[in-house]
């Protein structure tokens, strides 16, 4: 699963900006700003790595099931998870 961070703790901010990252999204290794808040790509994460940040108490775990997207809440950044796009 590819992983984007958003630096903010700020869920308002956070709703505010989500569509504009997932339109575009940062390359790989690429940080940049949206809207004053840092959105950097954090490379690829294994699937095992949701399931084990969803049993600590402190990270919220939100989906957005129509486009297969996980976001985590932890401390001041938001971690949006995207699966892996298979090329034939």
């Amino acid at each position: 699963m590819r992983c984007i961070s958003v630096y903010t703790k700020d869920f308002g901010l956070f709703s505010d900006i989500y569509e504009q990252v997932m339109e575009a999204p940062p390359s790989d290794n690429e940080e940049k700003v949206v809207e004053g808040v840092t959105v950097s790509d954090a490379g690829d994460v294994p699937e095992q790595y949701i399931e084990r940040m969803r049993l600590k108490p402190e990270v919220v775990v939100m989906r957005e099931k129509e486009r297969n997207v996980t976001i985590l809440q932890h401390g001041e950044v938001f971690e949006i998870c995207l699966p892996s796009v298979e090329t034939a």
